[in-house]
C-alpha cells in the first residue's frame, strides 16, 4: 500500500485552518506556543533593558508612557 502524503508546508496550512476553525486564532496560537523554544537569552536583554532598575522604578515608568500616550 503507497500513501501519498502532502509536502509538509502544505500540511501546516491544512492543519493551521482546521485548528483555527475547531478552536478559534487565540487558542491556535497558545497551543502552537507548547512546541517553540524561543530564542536570544532572556537574562542578558533584560540586564540590557532594565539594569539596576527596580520594580518601583519600572512601574512609574511604565505609568508615565501610559499617561503620555506612548504605550
Amino acid at each position: 500500500m503507497t500513501v501519498n502524503a502532502p509536502p509538509l508546508a502544505e500540511l501546516n496550512v491544512v492543519a493551521l485552518r482546521i485548528l483555527c476553525r475547531e478552536i478559534g486564532p487565540v487558542n491556535t496560537a497558545r497551543f502552537l506556543t507548547q512546541f517553540t523554544s524561543g530564542f536570544g537569552n532572556y537574562t542578558e536583554e533584560r540586564d540590557a533593558l532594565f539594569g539596576e532598575m527596580t520594580v518601583g522604578e519600572i512601574a512609574a515608568q511604565i505609568k508615565r508612557k501610559r499617561e503620555s500616550g506612548q504605550g
